[in-house]
């Protein structure tokens, strides 16, 4: 791991991901998380504020670099529900088969390098009856947005740790096996090729 990808990268992610438009759209999602939750790519801890005590008893965060998790340690000794971290890849989870009632993923899909593996994971911890509350960004409808969204990847996922600005976010759940029973899109204010948000509740089929 280079100096950029140790010491810049995670605190630029971190400044990025805590913008109030982003924070608006975290606060539609991670209040309904229930029961015992995973959540994938915990990051720096900016999803922990926005959970409800009464009703989660456990949160799992998953998290591959190192120097995020050190600072979502950090966020989570500010919280007083219970909250085990785990250093470990999406792609391979683990923890045992149908352990949770709800996976949270935001802004974190458009990393993974293998969503698909990601997604088939989460489908594999998940409890029947569960659902994965999810916020991302991705592909616009706009075609002129989408072109640029296109010319522009291989360098925005070069600097941006591996962001890619142009999946198609409902379909890769679909391709999963998921269906996605309330799915909202919008821009969100910002850069338009970075800031086409995808929201909502996925749940196996």
């Amino acid at each position: 791991m280079g100096l950029y990808s140790k010491y810049v990268l995670p605190r630029l992610i971190n400044s990025t991901c805590s913008v109030s438009t982003v924070s608006k759209q975290r606060a539609k999602i991670v209040p309904l998380a229930k029961g015992k939750v995973l959540e994938i790519g915990i990051g720096s801890g900016l999803n922990l504020p926005f959970y409800q005590k009464d009703q989660v008893k456990t949160i799992w965060g998953l998290e591959p670099q190192q120097e995020l998790l050190a600072m979502a340690k950090t966020e989570g000794a500010k919280h007083d529900f219970p909250i085990h971290f785990i250093q470990a890849s999406a792609e391979d989870i683990p923890l045992d088969n149908q352990q949770f009632d709800t996976i949270v993923i935001t802004y974190t899909l458009c990393s993974i390098p293998k969503a698909n593996l990601a997604l088939a994971e989460m489908k594999r911890v998940l409890k029947p009856g569960g659902q994965v509350l999810f916020c991302e960004h991705g592909a616009a409808p706009d075609p002129e947005v989408l072109k640029w969204q296109n010319r522009i990847n291989p360098l925005w996922k070069r600097v941006g740790g591996g962001c890619n600005l142009n999946r198609r976010i409902p379909a890769l759940f679909q391709e999963a096996g998921f269906q996605i029973p309330n799915l909202h899109s919008m821009y969100i204010p910002g850069w338009r090729p970075a800031c086409f948000n995808y929201w909502g509740n996925a749940v196996l089929k």
